[in-house]
């Protein structure tokens, strides 16, 4: 079994379409104004903005999440800023003598976003 689709909350498909589209640096792929959808591929996974959507939690790789939170200044607020949450000693959850970061935004929509990267210690 695997993730198929993601949705996400978003009132203004416009605005929201936009944010997504700086943060993921990807045009959508797909857009449907009724009945209010835009669609994003993440790598197999589609993320959709959806008007009738609930909010989720979600949490995006990115490569740099300071880097992240730089190119999203002033579009986004930043929540919680880049700290590690943990070092991988396995592969269990992300690879090995990586240390894990996290950062959280909200984006346009009012959703809260979690940005994670993996940097080598």
């Amino acid at each position: 079994m695997r993730l198929v689709q993601v949705a996400q909350r978003a009132e203004d498909l416009d605005r929201a379409s936009d944010f997504y589209t700086v943060l993921l640096e990807a045009e959508p792929v797909a857009r449907f104004d009724d009945p209010g959808l835009v669609f994003f591929d993440l790598d197999g996974v589609r993320l959709v903005l959806d008007r009738n959507a609930p909010s989720a939690l979600i949490y995006l790789h990115v490569d740099n999440v300071h880097e992240a939170i730089e190119r999203l200044a002033g579009v986004a607020e930043v929540v919680t800023r880049p700290h590690v949450i943990f070092t991988h000693d396995g592969e269990a959850l992300g690879p090995p003598r990586h240390e894990e970061w996290h950062a959280f935004i909200r984006d346009t929509e009012g959703n809260l976003v979690g940005l994670v990267a993996f940097q080598r210690v």
